[in-house]
This record gives structure tokens, C-alpha cells and sequence, in this order.
């Protein structure tokens, strides 16, 4: 019997089984360049989206790191002019003071930034509002020249202690640019206390600067002056035409008046006796 050795085999007079089709060869489809860019364009999205979320988690950083630059910059500056000693203790009056204002912003809550400092103008912090009304301007206005006398008065203290005349130096600038800031002119820090005291005090402090930038031809005076006029103007026209709110902003009561002035009237006096004990009078050989 013969075997038919060929696997798989059909039976005689059965059909063959059907063989499976061949599978069409896959056919690659062409990308849309349409999807391709908007593909693209998300994922640059996508990435700067990420970027920005960094920037914002490093902001206050970065803020830190500004102020730090203005500092460096500054006391480059001014050590040109007085030496790195007089330089860094300068800065560090000037921030003493302006911690003052941070502070009184902190107290009346509203969050202050970080001081910023430009060379041969002092230094500036930057918030929202200096309050809800005048008392509180008054209260924030203040509290920079109350502490940086503070700290003019700690290197008086140095000086006796140790003799340096640097210190004394310290002193009589200190007591000198706090005095400065209680001229009767916003935005000084004096005009802040008049929005509480007197604002028509604004007029008188802006004409006693007239004669004083004529006299004492400075660029700082006559910037000063430029910036007073304007914001006078600005501030008591909108006390004209501010209404109810203007109105409630500068209603202040008898007893905190008496106390914005006792407290101005006092700086004042005792800023006048640190310049004195600590003036070093020139000797004309």
C-alpha cells in the first residue's frame, strides 16, 4: 500500500482546506504637519508653563536676590566717594531705617518688600498702601525715623566706647538724613505725618523748598522738590473730588492728632541735639 508521505494530505474526493489569505502589507500613513505643530506648539506650552511655575517658586528668592544686588551696587558707589568703612555703615543706616517702615507695614498688616537700594537717593520699600487713613500713614512714616535714630544714637554709643571717629561720623550722617525726612513734603516721611497732622502743612514744606534747592543747588534737592510738587498736587486734588472716601481716609481724632504731633515735634528736637554733639566743626588753617 503506497503512503503518501506529503503532510497534510486530503482525503480522495474531499476539498482541500482553505489556506489562509495573505495579510495586505501595512500601509505607514504620512504624518499631518498640522498635528505635528500643534503637537508641538503644546509641549513648548507645556514647558514654559513649567518655567513660569519655577520663576513664581523662586520670586521671593529672587526678590532677595535683588535687593542684595542693589546693596552691592550701592556700597561700590559710595565707597568711591567715602571709603568701604563709612560705606557699609551708611547702607546700614539707611536699612535700619527703612526696617522701621517695614515693621509699622507689618503692624498695620500689609506686607512690605525687601529694601531697595539707589545709590545716592537712599533706599525704598514697596507695599500696597501705607494703610486705611492718615493716623496709620502717619504711624509708618514715622517708624522710619524713629528707628533709624535709633541706630544713629547705637554708634554714638560705639564711638565713646571706642574712640573711632568714624562712628561719630555715622552718627552725624544718621542724624542728619532722619532729620532731612521730616520735611513737611510727601513723599518724605514728615509729609506722611502731615497727611495726619495738617495736610495744607504740604504747601508750606513745599515753598520752604524752593529758597533751600536755590541756595543749596543740589540734584537730590531739586528731584525732591519736582517729586513733592507733584504729588502734592495729586493728593489734595484728590481730597477735592474724592468724596465720602477721601473724607473718611483723613478724618482723624483729637487725641491721635496730638500724639502724630508730639511724637514729629519730638524727633525733630532730639535730631537737632544729635547733629550738635556730634558735629565735627572745620578748622580753617
Amino acid at each position: 500500500m503506497e503512503t503518501n508521505t506529503q503532510w497534510p494530505f486530503s482525503p480522495v474526493g474531499a476539498p482541500e482546506a482553505p489556506q489562509p489569505e495573505p495579510e495586505p502589507a501595512f500601509e505607514r500613513r504620512r504624518p499631518n504637519p498640522i498635528r505635528r505643530r500643534l503637537s508641538a506648539a503644546g509641549a513648548a506650552i507645556l514647558a514654559l508653563l513649567a518655567k513660569f511655575k519655577t520663576v513664581l517658586l523662586l520670586l521671593p528668592k529672587l526678590k532677595l536676590l535683588a535687593s542684595t544686588g542693589t546693596i552691592l551696587v550701592s556700597l561700590a558707589a559710595y565707597a568711591l566717594l567715602w571709603g568701604w568703612p563709612f560705606a557699609a555703615g551708611f547702607i546700614a543706616l539707611l536699612f535700619v531705617h527703612e526696617m522701621g517702615h517695614a515693621i509699622a507695614l507689618r503692624r498695620e498688616g500689609i506686607k512690605a518688600s525687601a529694601p531697595m537700594f539707589i545709590p545716592f537717593l537712599g533706599a525704598v520699600i514697596a507695599a500696597r498702601s501705607l494703610g486705611d487713613n492718615a493716623t496709620a500713614e502717619a504711624r509708618v512714616g514715622l517708624a522710619g525715623p524713629i528707628l533709624g535714630s535709633i541706630g544713629a544714637a547705637a554708634c554714638v554709643l560705639v564711638w565713646h566706647a571706642t574712640g573711632n571717629e568714624l562712628w561719630r561720623a555715622l552718627a552725624f550722617t544718621g542724624f542728619f538724613l532722619n532729620l532731612f525726612n521730616l520735611l513737611p513734603v510727601v513723599p518724605l516721611d514728615g509729609g506722611r505725618a502731615m497727611a495726619a497732622m495738617a495736610p495744607w502743612m504740604w504747601f508750606v514744606g513745599l515753598a520752604a523748598m524752593i529758597p533751600l534747592a536755590i541756595v543749596f543747588p543740589n540734584p537730590i534737592i531739586l528731584l525732591i522738590l519736582v517729586f513733592a510738587g507733584f504729588e502734592t498736587y495729586k493728593r489734595w486734588q484728590q481730597r477735592r473730588s474724592g468724596g465720602v472716601v477721601q473724607q473718611a481716609y483723613y478724618r482723624v481724632r483729637p487725641l491721635d492728632r496730638a500724639l502724630v504731633a508730639a511724637v514729629y515735634l519730638s524727633l525733630v528736637a532730639l535730631l537737632v541735639v544729635g547733629m550738635h554733639a556730634t558735629l565735627v566743626a572745620r578748622t580753617i588753617s
